[in-house]
């Protein structure tokens, strides 16, 4: 898989955009994500004219469309950063960005936690930012988040996922739509998207077992609709465990009485949260090469890209 490109608030490549001249520059981002993935930096509000350094802004008015102000002087550049995205969203539509990583709180990139103030400065709600609120209608199924949620472990581990499974989709999609093309993925998505939610997995085996009567652009755009929603829920020990059991169950007639004990062991360690998810997912692997199974062979689960390996590898 070639390196999945991804949009980002300028600022947190190191870039001086902020309305003070300065950066917000993320580590993380450049240095151990950035080895997968290639960025599009993009600050709305130096980009629509504004400059560098600029007055502080903030959103104001209905939490539900609120406009966008200078502090101080209290100037509306809502339609002039509006007007400015709606060309923006069509250069990224057209690199095909599978994820954003937006700047928190930014009254023009928060995601969700941007304040939203009254005429007399009191806190009305939160919300996302401008920008952001485009780029989240625009493209629904984009995994979205902000670089402070990115410094949580089980945030971190989910956005990736759906980015990568996204970035697959799309790749699949390239191919031509088919049943046969869309059994297959799901297929090799099986105990990755059970991981995510059982619920989904269950709804996503009935639409595909339902496809003969589907058309198939209908069919794909629901698909993908209704698993992206279920990638959205974490993948917690106890459901990773449960996928492990389950895997676990195709060498029950195959495994020595050592190797049933240290798979179990291996398991327990990581539910309890003593061992990284790569410890067992390592040894099935193993089991799947040294048994041949085919069939565990082709799961997304135990086969991910390096970097969701890698992100496996905490407790």
């Amino acid at each position: 898989m070639n390196k999945i490109t991804l949009g980002i608030s300028s600022c947190l490549l190191g870039n001086n955009v902020r309305y003070d001249g300065g950066h917000k520059h993320d580590h993380f981002l450049t240095g151990t994500l950035g080895q997968y993935v290639e960025w599009v930096p993009v600050c709305p509000e130096a980009a629509c004219g504004l400059g560098i350094p600029r007055e502080a802004m903030a959103l104001e008015g209905d939490p539900v469309s609120p406009r966008l102000r200078t502090v101080w002087t209290g100037i509306d550049h809502t339609a002039r950063l509006q007007w400015w995205a709606k060309g923006e969203l069509k250069v990224l539509a057209d690199i095909d960005i599978s994820g954003f990583v937006f700047k928190a709180r930014s009254p023009s990139c928060g995601v969700r936690d941007t304040k939203v103030f009254d005429a007399k400065c009191r806190i009305r709600g939160r919300g996302p930012g401008v920008f952001a609120r485009a780029v989240m209608d625009a493209f629904p199924l984009l995994s979205i988040e902000d670089e402070e949620r990115m410094h949580d472990p089980a945030l971190r581990e989910n956005f990736i996922e759906r980015v990568f499974v996204y970035q697959r989709w799309k790749e699949y999609i390239k191919e031509g739509l088919s049943l046969g093309g869309l059994v297959a993925f799901h297929t090799s998505h099986k105990y990755l998207i059970m991981a995510h939610s059982r619920k989904h997995y269950g709804a996503l085996g009935k639409m595909v077992a339902a496809s003969k009567k589907r058309k198939l652009n209908e069919l794909h755009a629901d698909y993908i609709s209704l698993l992206m929603e279920g990638m959205q829920l974490l993948a917690t020990p106890k459901k990773n465990s449960n996928v492990l059991q389950h895997m676990a169950g195709y060498f029950k007639d195959k495994l020595s009485a050592d190797e049933k004990k240290e798979l179990l062991e291996v398991t327990t360690d990581y539910h309890k949260g003593l061992v990284p998810l790569l410890i067992p997912i390592t040894l099935l692997r193993h089991y799947v090469r040294k048994y041949k199974e085919d069939y565990l062979a082709k799961q997304v689960y135990l086969c991910p890209h390096p970097l969701e390996r890698m992100l496996h590898n905490h407790p």
